[in-house]
């Protein structure tokens, strides 16, 4: 980056980067990056302000404070999947997955915002200040969604596996078969250390799976999903037109399509696939505000911040050949309009986020990877609690 001299801007999430974009290709281009020169000089004072007071604790001492999971109760002894392997999801009906979807994403990449009581979808539509233009936001994206469903301009694939596995430390040791005599792959957790002032255990993805020594035979699942298959060809047309508002609509919609698609692939893991919640009736709204058993958190963010992870699933699975979502070389997925993660079935488990480490867990982790520690620093240097 040495000869590089414009901005670097973070968002929080790909959609969000439509309207950062805008902003540096027009006229508020100088007064958007000289506020986020301000705003980025204040937040790097703050941070490193608060890196001075915050205590650690030894990655040995963490490991004693793991979470602590009865493996005898019945209700944490690992349900037995129906699936053992992967399964193909090709040409997935979208009808199937419309209903899933979340707008609250949507409205914010267009960066519309109820004020409360009317924060959310579909409370938005009655904002007095927003309400209108989000109503009519709305309507022409389900029109273009209607437009996407009924001409097929958009193919859903997707593949998700359950396979043997169980806990070794802070990993995850995945098996050939039911006779786990021969591991075929590793996942590897990092665990929480920044100290807490409450009783609340350090944890990592690994507390989640059966540790071997239980004898216990658990699982680990996984998903890759996408809706941008035929998004290029759509984009191409609205380009070709200059019609950048139908461009970042499509892109959007299909944004909003995946992740609705890991949704419902994810209900068909847990009610048939692994069937551990056969019973399952939930809403949509209920399905979104995550009420059901277990947890699908993907590699390269809070609970397992590492992207490197994804070589793993991608290998298992025979992703790129099975269903065609490639990694590029910084692990970024093409189709863009895709997600993937993997499934913990268990009542123990729970989302988190593991924060910074320190460089004696970074060592370590780099050690069990095969990895050079300056990779490993670079693959996790938003989390470090150090200066490289």
């Amino acid at each position: 980056f040495s000869q590089y001299q414009g901005p670097s801007i973070y968002v929080l999430d790909a959609s969000r980067s439509v309207p950062v974009v805008q902003s540096l290709l027009n006229e508020e281009y100088e007064a958007f990056t000289e506020d986020i020169r301000e705003t980025y000089a204040e937040l790097r004072e703050e941070f490193y302000a608060g890196l001075e007071d915050r205590k650690y604790l030894s990655l040995p001492d963490a490991r004693k404070k793991a979470q602590v999971v009865d493996w005898k109760d019945a209700e944490n002894i690992p349900h037995t999947p129906k699936l053992i392997g992967h399964k193909v999801f090709k040409d997935f009906p979208i009808d199937d997955v419309i209903r899933a979807i979340d707008w609250n994403p949507f409205f914010q990449v267009w960066q519309l915002r109820g004020r409360y009581p009317n924060r959310g979808y579909p409370k938005i539509f009655n904002d007095e200040t927003v309400g209108e233009e989000a109503k009519r936001l709305h309507s022409e994206a389900l029109a273009m969604l209607e437009d996407i469903r009924k001409n097929k301009k958009l193919q859903l694939h997707g593949i998700v596996g359950i396979y043997p596995a169980n806990s070794v430390g802070d990993d995850i040791e995945v098996y050939a078969d039911e006779s786990r005599g021969e591991k075929t792959h590793t996942y590897y957790g990092l665990r929480q250390q920044a100290e807490k002032d409450s009783d609340d255990p350090y944890a990592c993805i690994s507390d989640f799976i059966a540790p071997k020594e239980t004898g216990l035979k658990d699982y680990l699942g996984m998903f890759v999903c996408s809706a941008g298959f035929g998004l290029d060809k759509m984009t191409a047309e609205f380009k070709a037109n200059s019609d950048d508002y139908s461009y970042i609509m499509a892109e959007a919609l299909a944004d909003r399509l995946a992740e609705a698609f890991a949704e419902v692939l994810h209900e068909i893991v847990r009610k048939e696939e692994w069937g551990y919640s056969t019973e399952e009736n939930l809403s949509t709204e209920d399905l979104l505000k995550v009420k059901y058993q277990g947890i699908r958190p993907a590699p390269g963010y809070p609970s397992q911040p590492d992207h490197t992870e994804k070589s793993t699933m991608w290998d298992m699975m025979d992703v790129e050949k099975e269903i065609g979502v490639e990694l590029t070389e910084n692990l970024a997925m093409l189709p863009a309009a895709s997600v993937s993660g993997l499934y913990f079935a268990g009542k123990c488990s729970s989302y988190f986020a593991v924060g910074k480490i320190t460089k004696e867990q970074v060592e370590e982790y780099a050690e069990r990877k095969n990895m050079k520690v300056p990779e490993a620093e670079k693959w996790l240097n938003t989390m470090l609690s150090y200066d490289v």
